[in-house]
């Protein structure tokens, strides 16, 4: 973990889930972690799980001006470090088809989805490249990878995050700078609880829906989804898949580009 250790590492979302497990595992390699979260009470309990050092921050990745104040003061900080930026803050949207998806909706959860990806990498990136070193991180999904029916504003972001990584490795590709895409499957998180009921769904059909997907889809634990990535980063890895559902779903994408659809619509029952 050579790489991590006594670099500035910094992942938003850090308040639950895989961001959690991100900044307490960094930590624990020898990073000097900087933890960000709009969650000031869940962002406190990682920081109190660590046994290693943990800066917290409040950040709000949909907040443009926000995201400038603290890479300006972080960069100010830390000019002469190497920076690790993990961008993996994201929210999920419960709100059935595309046609039944407010566009409102739908704009608040690519403001985070992706803007905050866009917004963090923006901020931070000229600073890597002028110091010819440093990693990004940009967290994708298996919805980034295959679309899903009822997640039209999620894969959407999603498979944006993957275009948008894919063309800054190409640009990056005569510096020193790292750029790393990754693909979790179901990752057991807080990401429904902490997700939106789109405007037309009731509030009871919202809990069913996140139940669901809460018992089909989410298998890995964050502390594993969280050591693949750290192991990821260390090797240089440009694309890091975290589960058998992943690569399973990343296999089909691949031999059936034409159909995938319908060989997953059979496997899933659809």
């Amino acid at each position: 973990m050579s790489q991590i250790k006594d670099s500035i590492f910094i992942v938003t979302g850090a308040a639950s889930g895989i961001g959690r497990a991100l900044a307490i595992q960094a930590a624990d390699a020898g990073a000097r972690v900087i933890a960000t979260d709009v969650n000031e009470i869940g962002l406190n309990e990682t920081i109190n799980q660590a046994t290693g050092t943990i800066e917290g921050y409040i950040l709000d990745v949909s907040d443009a001006e926000q995201i400038k104040t603290f890479a300006a003061e972080t960069i100010k900080k830390h000019f002469h470090e190497r920076f690790i930026l993990v961008n993996n803050a994201g929210v999920a949207l419960f709100s059935g088809s595309f046609l039944e998806t407010s566009l409102t909706d739908f704009e608040w959860l690519l403001n985070i989805n992706l803007w905050g990806v866009v917004r963090m990498t923006k901020a931070f990136l000229r600073h890597l490249v002028k110091q010819n070193q440093g990693h990004i991180v940009n967290v994708s999904s298996i919805y980034g990878i295959t679309g899903m029916p009822e997640n039209s504003a999620y894969s959407t972001a999603k498979f944006a995050v993957k275009g948008f990584s894919d063309v800054l490795k190409f640009e990056l590709l005569r510096t020193n700078v790292k750029i790393s895409t990754v693909h979790p499957g179901g990752i057991k998180t807080n990401i429904t609880r902490n997700s939106r009921v789109g405007q037309h769904r009731n509030n009871e059909e919202g809990k069913k829906a996140m139940a669901k997907f809460e018992r089909i889809a989410l298998k890995t634990s964050p502390e594993k989804a969280a050591a693949i990535i750290l192991d990821g980063i260390a090797k240089d890895k440009p694309r890091i898949l975290i589960g058998n559902d992943a690569r399973t779903m990343d296999m089909i994408a691949r031999v059936f580009p034409n159909a995938y659809h319908k060989v997953l619509a059979k496997m899933l029952k659809l």
